[in-house]
């Protein structure tokens, strides 16, 4: 496991390295530990969600600053292709800008189309592949995006897998993230929300920071005006899950680990999607190397194994608070 101060390194380097980015949320460093290790599986349609450990999620989905930072200290010269063009070039794209030539490539804002870089830092970075959320996991958990949690000389799209549990940072399965999304928590078998949002009740497409159940999906219109069309992660404060997650419904679709057929899973919807896509029904998987619009990813970890009983207990307490917190809400 990467140590305190090792980690403390990493989130200084980063947050540096792209200037005005300094204030950019560094998701990895905002985990929420997720408990209730042996929780059941919901029973509804296949049966997602069971997870026999503590692990941790990130709060947030990875943002475009924590990328572009990523992305200066690993992609200079980029023959992975961590970078895509349509970022910056089309309408729906984060806004990274590339600038340079191979070996001295840099990424900002500055190509953005309207207001200040802090407008668009701490929105989800998208056009990124499977492959791009693996190497940024690897990246995290070795300082370099080739080795790591994912063994990148031998994955395809049948393998790609994490090597072992307790690698520091990796894209969560599909039971790890339909579990922070939709399990009520406080115990074993306390079961499942329809919505990430705490409810049985779609969220209301609406901008943040919206009511106890909002999201950013499309509705009627969009939620989030152009040119952004995501919202800042976390903006919808009053409508996390009931582990403390932000955003696993709306925004953008997430990537996770799990194969479903020739493809790998999605979960949570977009900002361009209906609200059925939020759903813990919503199932759905695309083709790894897909860079879209609308997707972009979180990242999880298992603790250290000497800090799970008190991770597990910490978690507890923070499901029952939000809990009251949510019913005080509601009864006005």
């Amino acid at each position: 496991m990467i140590k305190t101060r090792i980690l403390a390194t990493v989130v200084t380097v980063l947050a540096m390295a792209v200037g005005a980015q300094a204030d950019t949320i560094l998701s990895y460093t905002n985990l929420v530990t997720v408990g209730d290790p042996g929780n059941a599986k919901d029973t509804h349609g296949d049966g997602y969600g069971a997870v026999a450990y503590v692990y941790q999620i990130s709060k947030y989905e990875v943002t475009a600053g924590e990328y572009a930072a990523f992305l200066n200290l690993a992609a200079k010269s980029d023959p992975n292709g961590l970078y895509n063009t349509n970022m910056n070039s089309l309408s729906h794209g984060c806004q990274i800008t590339r600038t340079g030539s191979s070996g001295s490539y840099t990424y900002d804002f500055s190509g953005r189309p309207s207001g200040a870089e802090s407008d668009w830092v701490n929105r989800p970075v998208n056009y990124v592949s499977w492959y791009d959320a693996a190497r940024y996991c690897n990246w995290l958990t070795t300082s370099n995006t080739e080795s790591g949690v994912y063994n990148t000389s031998t994955w395809a799209i049948d393998r790609g897998y994490r090597n072992a549990q307790g690698l520091a940072y990796f894209i969560p399965t599909e039971d790890e993230w339909y579990k922070a999304a939709y399990y009520k928590g406080g115990g074993t078998n306390t079961g499942y929300w329809d919505y990430p949002t705490g409810s049985d009740t779609a969220p209301t497409s609406e901008a943040p920071p919206g009511g106890a159940n909002s999201a950013n999906y499309y509705g009627s219109g969009w939620a989030v005006d152009p040119p952004y069309y995501r919202n800042e992660v976390g903006a919808y404060t009053g409508s996390d899950s009931p582990y403390g997650t932000f955003d696993q419904g709306g925004n953008v679709w997430e990537w996770n680990e799990t194969l479903i057929g020739g493809s790998r899973g999605v979960r949570g919807g977009s900002f361009s999607f209906s609200d059925g896509t939020l759903r813990a029904a919503g199932r759905n998987g695309t083709g790894p190397a897909g860079e879209d619009y609308h997707v972009g990813f979180r990242v999880a970890s298992i603790p250290e194994p000497g800090s799970v009983a008190l991770l597990a207990l910490g978690a507890g307490m923070a499901v029952a608070v939000r809990r009251r917190k949510r019913r005080q809400s509601r009864n006005g």
